[in-house]
Parts: structure tokens; C-alpha cells; sequence
């Protein structure tokens, strides 16, 4: 008998330890982890900094209030607003989804104190941004939404690489737009780069603010520190969590100052969020991804190209996805099996997101395996 709530269709098995890329279950089989706690194991498990980092923040403080200074805090926000193209601030939670509703709440409270009544959003079909009232009102996925009706209204969802689709839902009310450059949950789908310009030009254009969701993409995993800048956008909001913690859970809210200023004292908060723990782990982590850009790079492009001897891939860095003409959840379960662990989203894609430190022989690895079974 199990006292959890059903609401994971786990796979049989359960792991007791991790190291590098690969995990290890309770009778000490070996599995290559090619979806990395979901993108959030980015340097894999049981890296000797993040180990150490642990250890020793664990001995000197844990957690305090936010209604303290936190040198931890600024210490990460420093380095996420580096990589940012403008000057800006932060605020921290603990999640994707905390991170996505503290952009909303503070994209419409930028707009009401300037005295305007701009408080929708256009979002994306196939789009995930989390699972909180705010962000699962923003995800563009039906199934999401089933049973949890009514939303939080004021979210309409326009169709990827569609500038037209986007155009058609803008109104007075329109408070700005929220977008992934790779939809990860809706099936690793790409944004264009033409599409991309032209969404720039049309938030300039008519007022908006441009969100950017970067929970899934950012900290490395394309190959830049942030995916957006893959691209000529210049976003007023990010959201960020997964890979930014190693595995220790932490979310952030980047924001140009001008936006950021909209949340003072007693607009916003986390009672955890951006604790001594987290940001000691995520501040160790900015520094080991940042040294590991040309490999992902690198190491991306090798897997990307041997990936197409099975079909149609896509996506950028190690944040890949092969699509196939059938439903691909008998195929994880199969390379389950035989000791690899990937994901499959949207019924057809198989999703990859291995640790950033991964080699090719491990990708060798991984894709003997996949070949056997497909």
C-alpha cells in the first residue's frame, strides 16, 4: 500500500544513488540518465563541487527570512544578470512555476502603476509553463487544464511560428507575451528565428512586455547560458529554475529594471526562496556551466547529427527531440530495460536532455541502445 496521492505514472523502478551521468538502482544496476531529473541535474549527480558546496553551507546556515539582507542572494544574482543583455534585478522562489507567476504578477503590476489596465497575456499552443493556477492558465495544453476549471482569466494561446496568430489576440488589454524558444513539455518544437524577429518588432511595436520562458532552456542547456540569446531578442522578464540549482530546488525572476522596480515591499514574496543552501549550490553551479558552453555546443552537435539516422531531430545543445510515427512510451520503458533512462512528450517525441557534462562515448552508449530497439 502506498500513502502517496496517484498522480505520477511512475516507471518500476527506484534509484539509491548517483554519480556522473549515470544512476544506480536498489540491486545496483547501472543506468545511463539521459533525462536528468528533467533537465535538472545539469551537472549530473553527485558533482564533487555541488557535493562539497552542500556540506559545507549545511554546517554554517541553512534557510533565514527574506526579512534579512542575503549576501547569497546577491552573490547569484550578480552572475544571472551578467548573462542578461541588459541591467536588471532578481527575485527567487523555488520552482519553474513559482518563477513564471512572480513574472505575471509583476507584468501586470508594472502595468497599474503606470495607471493602465493591461493585464492579459498571450501565450502558445503547446506551450508548458507550469502547473499553479497563474502558469497552468498560461500553458497552451488542453489536458493541463482538464478538471481545474475555471482558469485565472485573461490567457489566449496563438500558434508558434504564426506572427498572424499572434497579432489576432493582441488588444488595449494586452499586457505582454510569454514564450518558450523551445517548447520542451509540448514536444522539444522550435521557434523561428524569422518568427522571432517579427514577435520583437510587434512587442516594440504595440507596447508589450516580452516574457520569456527559460526554466527548461536556460542555464547551458542549448549551448548558451540563456537560449533567447541565440537569438536578436531582448526580453523585459525570464524565469528560470531545473538546471540553476544542480538538483537543489531554486527559481528565479530576472526582470530589466524598469519592470523590476513594480515589486517593493510586501507585492511579492517566498518564504524559501533564494535560501543560503540553494543559492551557494546554484552560484557554484552558474560558474561549472558556464566553463561547459563549448562542450554542450560541441557535444550537441555530435549527438544532434547521430540522432538523424532515426528520424526527424529537434532542438539545440543537449536539449533534443526525436520525433517518431508512433507513440513512444513502450520505447522508454524499453530502454528502461536495457539501462537508459529518456522521456517521451507529446505521444511521438522522444526527449533528451542529458547532463551537461556528458562525453560521446556516452552518447555511443545511449544511441546502441536506442538503435536495438527501434
Amino acid at each position: 500500500m502506498s500513502y502517496l496521492m496517484n498522480n505520477y505514472a511512475r516507471l518500476p523502478v527506484s534509484f539509491a544513488k548517483g554519480e556522473g551521468v549515470y544512476l544506480y538502482d536498489e540491486n545496483g544496476k547501472r543506468y545511463l540518465d539521459f533525462i536528468s531529473g528533467i533537465g535538472v541535474n545539469s551537472l549530473g549527480h553527485s558533482h564533487p563541487k555541488v557535493v562539497k558546496t552542500i556540506k559545507e553551507q549545511s554546517e554554517k546556515l541553512l534557510h533565514v527570512s527574506n526579512l534579512y539582507e542575503n549576501p547569497w542572494q546577491e552573490e547569484v544574482a550578480r552572475k544571472l544578470v551578467r548573462e542578461f543583455h541588459a541591467e536588471g534585478k532578481v527575485f527567487f522562489s523555488n520552482s519553474g512555476t513559482e518563477s513564471v507567476e512572480a513574472a505575471i504578477k509583476l507584468a501586470r503590476k508594472y502595468w497599474r502603476d503606470r495607471g493602465k489596465n493591461k493585464w492579459k497575456f498571450v501565450s502558445f499552443l503547446n506551450s508548458f509553463h507550469g502547473r499553479t493556477y497563474g502558469s497552468l492558465s498560461a500553458t497552451g495544453q488542453e489536458k493541463f487544464h482538464r478538471g481545474f476549471e475555471p482558469l485565472v482569466p485573461g490567457f489566449s494561446y496563438a500558434k508558434l511560428n504564426d506572427i498572424n496568430s499572434v497579432y489576432k489576440l493582441i488588444d488595449e488589454e494586452t499586457a505582454g507575451v510569454i514564450i518558450e524558444v523551445i517548447q520542451g513539455e509540448g514536444g522539444v518544437n522550435e521557434a523561428e528565428e524569422n518568427f522571432l524577429k517579427e514577435l520583437q518588432n510587434l512587442v516594440e511595436d504595440k507596447k508589450l512586455l516580452l516574457i520569456i520562458d527559460e526554466v527548461q532552456t536556460g542555464v547551458g542547456r542549448t549551448g548558451k547560458f540563456y537560449a533567447y540569446r541565440h537569438f536578436e531578442l531582448r526580453p523585459h522578464i525570464i524565469t528560470l529554475a531545473k538546471g540553476l540549482g544542480g538538483g537543489v530546488p531554486i527559481g528565479a525572476t530576472v526582470a530589466v529594471n524598469e519592470v523590476a522596480e513594480s515589486f517593493t515591499p510586501g507585492s511579492h514574496g517566498s518564504t524559501f526562496g533564494g535560501n543560503p543552501l540553494a543559492c551557494s549550490v546554484a552560484s557554484v553551479v552558474i560558474d561549472e556551466v558556464k566553463k561547459l558552453l563549448p562542450h554542450v555546443n560541441e557535444t550537441g552537435n555530435y549527438f544532434k547529427e547521430r540522432l538523424k539516422a532515426f528520424g526527424k531531430v529537434k532542438g539545440r545543445g543537449l536539449m533534443l527531440g526525436l520525433e517518431l510515427e508512433r507513440d513512444c512510451r513502450e520505447i522508454v520503458k524499453e530502454a528502461l530495460n536495457r539501462g537508459l533512462l529518456i522521456n517521451c512528450t507529446a505521444g511521438r517525441v522522444l526527449r533528451f536532455l542529458p547532463p551537461l557534462i556528458v562525453k560521446r562515448e556516452h552518447i555511443d552508449e545511449a544511441l546502441e541502445i536506442l538503435g536495438s530497439i527501434l
